[in-house]
């Protein structure tokens, strides 16, 4: 007897769950609607396919037996039980397609598997053919669906004319079910459906029966699992709108929200199954807690701008109302050529759900000791300030701090710098990986107001950055990516600003292959009339790279960086130029990438000879 799969006619139940077709079988194609690997072993493999070119490859990848192969199962009982699997596996991959009218022949040895009982599997095979007549594809003669709620995304396949494959009517029910869903009505569901193939015609009538249920809003967040957690302040982050209409997207930013406190390992949210007498559906909440203490630590090494090193150590639930207690040290330029060693400690509380369930309020404290080439100085901040997530890709900061610093010249005199100021950030990120970007983009703009008192000036700070990243290629194995800074400091003298609000050019986070903070101005005199270097009242910095992942885990960059730093705002008056290329490596680890850079200066005269980068992430 010869073995074969066909689909004959048939209404099927778009939701249901059937047994699929084996040998002559008249089973529905529709049946089970909605319910590897290529390097084979010793076992010789052919697939051999009529009627449609490209469907070796997708068959191939979701065979049985070449899952079963490439994982060294080649007994003649592995093999004969891969094999009688794939009937309905290879069955099931053609429907998605619009094929209903195929004959899947599979031989072990010249023996159909079929026809082969369990208990009389061979003991070796030898060469396994898989052999597809795919027959004419089926299109909708009918595509329809209904009722529909308004603006709902039905897919552009399910319509007339179209290819009948099982998956569009499959997604066509969904987005059915989701447009429902998506204006309130929680427990919409397919209610029937008709789908018949006509093989004289070849054509497929589909008819989607919808049932929406009533309208439905949010009732009680039922919570569990809590331990440390306040359920009052839990309650407040996940910021469920009880009484408002169902919107599975608030179901989802309640899930975020949580995610973001950091202090759950495992959060489920489900729908409760029946509703409350006023029309109303419980949420059920269960999270697991995760241990409140983490620490971490960071590096850098330069070969001219000497290393960097940080490490932090945080609490995730400092009273129980997943308030993040944050303390970092960062140590830099150790063993640079051109300045001193540089120390910051920060400490940070920030607290959730303050005001709205997306907004955090923050305080900040945090004291720095630079010691730069041409003068010294120590600064102190202390802030308090909110972070409000609009979406998943926009975020807006803002706060009230008051910075005091201190500067000690070259000649030992001191400046003291006293400001109220108002740092503002806006940021629209748009990147596939914050990490290791291949796509999107990212743009930041930055604008801190400030209150100068005591012989400091008034002014505002603005800077503004843009990255973009395109990939290309196989597995878009090529990557360009592209970054744009500028900034300026408007209002003030440049000797009455504070000095870490002023731009300098030079190093791994500006321009690769130019030393550390090595371009900027000389406009400022000390009491001796000697000119000492600081750094500029505005700036502009290009940077562009070229990604080449050759392998899984190895990668290559080339890149080059240009900086130019003006001693007037807004761009104006003389200015200074710089430049640097080269190329690096790049290694992927479950944390990001490891970089390893060797560059040098392509132009300016602050910089000569090599100089090496090794850091974990991309530059940028």
């Amino acid at each position: 007897m010869r073995a074969y799969l066909r689909a004959a006619l048939l209404a099927s139940t778009v939701m249901g769950l059937g047994g699929m077709a084996w040998a002559q079988s008249a089973s529905s194609p529709f049946s089970g609607l909605f319910g590897g690997r290529t390097d084979e072993g010793p076992v010789d493999l052919q697939f051999r396919i009529q009627g449609a070119d490209d469907l070796e490859q997708p068959l191939r990848n979701g065979s049985l037996i070449s899952g079963a192969l490439s994982e060294g199962r080649t007994t003649g009982q592995d093999v004969l039980a891969a094999a009688r699997g794939d009937y309905a596996r290879i069955l099931g991959n053609l429907y998605d397609r619009g094929y209903y009218s195929a004959i899947i022949n599979i031989t072990l040895d010249g023996v159909e598997a079929a026809e082969v009982a369990p208990l009389d599997a061979p003991e070796v095979v030898r060469q396994v053919v898989v052999s597809v007549q795919t027959g004419p594809r089926f299109r909708f003669s009918r595509a329809a669906i209904a009722p529909v709620a308004p603006r709902t995304d039905l897919p552009a396949e399910y319509r007339q004319g179209e290819v009948a494959g099982t998956g569009t009517i499959r997604g066509a029910a969904r987005a059915g079910v989701a447009g429902w869903r998506e204006v309130g009505h929680a427990k919409a569901e397919v209610a029937g459906q008709e789908i018949t193939a006509d093989h004289n015609t070849n054509t497929v009538d589909s008819q989607i029966g919808l049932a929406p249920g009533p309208a439905v809003t949010f009732g009680r967040l039922n919570m569990r699992g809590y331990d440390r957690m306040n359920p009052r302040r839990l309650h407040k982050i996940a910021g469920l709108p009880e009484g408002a209409r169902f919107d599975p997207d608030e179901v989802e930013d309640v899930r975020k929200r949580l995610r973001r406190t950091g202090v759950f390992s495992a959060i489920t949210l489900e729908e409760a199954e029946t509703l409350n007498p006023d029309g109303s559906m419980d949420i059920n909440l269960t999270v697991v807690e995760q241990k409140p203490r983490r620490i971490g630590a960071g590096f850098e090494i330069s070969s001219t701008d000497g290393a960097m090193v940080s490490a932090y150590w945080m609490h995730r639930n400092l009273l129980g109302g997943a308030e993040r207690l944050r303390i970092e040290g960062e140590v830099k330029d150790m063993g640079s050529d051109s300045s001193g060693r540089d120390e910051r400690i920060t400490l940070r509380i920030d607290r959730p759900a303050t005001i709205t369930p997306d907004t955090t309020a923050y305080v900040l404290t945090s004291l720095t000791r630079m010691r730069e080439e041409d003068y010294d100085e120590d600064t102190g901040i202390i802030g308090l300030g909110f972070n409000y997530i609009f979406s998943d890709r926009f975020t807006f900061d803002t706060a009230i701090q008051y910075q005091f610093s201190r500067v000690y010249d070259e000649g030992g005199e001191e400046t003291d710098f006293k400001v109220l100021a108002l740092p503002t950030s806006v940021l629209w990120d748009a990147r596939d990986n914050e990490n290791n970007a291949k796509r999107g983009y990212y743009l930041q703009g930055d604008a801190t107001p400030f209150k100068g008192f005591d012989g400091t000036d008034s002014g505002i700070r603005i800077l503004g950055e843009g990255r973009v990243f395109r990939s290309f290629g196989t597995d878009d194995r090529f990557t360009l990516a592209g970054r744009a800074r500028i900034g300026s400091v408007l209002g003030s003298e440049i000797q009455n600003t504070p000095r870490n609000y002023l731009f300098f050019s030079g190093g791994g986070g500006t321009v690769r292959g130019q030393p550390y903070q090595s371009l900027g101005v000389e406009e400022i005199e000390n009491e001796a009339g000697d000119t000492i270097k600081t750094g500029g009242m505005s700036v502009a910095t290009l940077s562009a790279e070229v990604r080449w992942q050759v392998r899984e885990r190895i990668g290559v960059v080339a890149f080059a960086d240009y900086g130019e730093v003006w001693a007037e705002d807004g761009w104006n008056g003389g200015s200074e130029w710089h430049s640097g290329a080269g190329i690096g490596v790049r290694y992927n680890t479950p944390i990001g990438p490891l970089r390893f850079d060797v560059a040098g200066p392509t132009g300016g005269d602050t910089g000569e000879g090599v100089q090496l980068y090794l850091g974990l992430g991309q530059a940028f």
